[in-house]
């Protein structure tokens, strides 16, 4: 169990996330009831004290109120850090910057046929969509950058995804009238691949490789 300081640690953590103008804040802001209508913004443009961050933290323990984490938390000793194993990557995702997380999502889902497995925010900020195991996640940005740089460097890719038959997925973004960047074509290097341009300019490239 979490010592009290652990507890202490993490309401002062959030006063400074909120201070320095954290979206994620948001969302555990609306955890109270009170605040529950808030937008993101709004909640970055209220009063946040330390007692309403200590009032979150202790709503996210299971409690009622601080001093209701803090009898609760009474005499919990720290107990020392297990000893990790060596260090293994497991995973990565691809973060696409976009001007509209909710709109972008939207793309992937009626376009791609990617599901929507989660949007931050209100309005959402962060996004994460998915297909067939393959995550991507959508990121707000008021101006997507990479997007400006791939207009002007032929071939840029944002993203590179295995496919394991290009020929019939391009089949199915085709009667989805997608918009394809690059069709269908045979590389130099051995593959197959086609890459689409989402509404924000990111080129995802879709490939086989043999």
């Amino acid at each position: 169990m979490p010592t009290f300081e652990t507890y202490r640690k993490q309401a002062k953590l959030l006063v400074r996330w909120h201070r320095e103008g954290n979206y994620s804040v948001g969302g555990r802001v609306r955890q109270l009831n009170r605040y529950r209508s808030l937008s993101d913004l709004e909640v970055l443009n209220m009063k946040f004290s330390l007692a309403l961050a200590q009032e979150i933290i202790a709503v996210e323990a299971g409690h009622k109120s601080w001093a209701e984490l803090k009898s609760a938390t009474a005499g919990a000793r720290k107990t020392p850090p297990a000893r990790s194993s060596n260090p293994v990557l497991k995973d990565a995702i691809p973060i696409l910057f976009v001007r509209d997380v909710e709109a972008s999502a939207k793309f992937f889902r009626e376009k791609l046929g990617f599901a929507i497995d989660f949007l931050h925010g209100k309005p959402p900020f962060y996004g994460c969509v998915s297909r067939d195991g393959i995550c991507l996640h959508l990121r707000y940005v008021q101006q997507p950058f990479f997007a400006q740089a791939s207009a002007q460097e032929a071939g840029l890719i944002c993203t590179f995804i295995k496919v394991s038959n290009v020929q019939a997925l391009f089949e199915e973004f085709k009667a989805r009238s997608v918009n394809f960047s690059q069709k269908l074509t045979k590389q130099a290097w051995g593959g197959t691949d086609f890459h689409v341009e989402d509404p924000d300019g990111n080129v995802i490239c879709f490939a086989t490789q043999k």
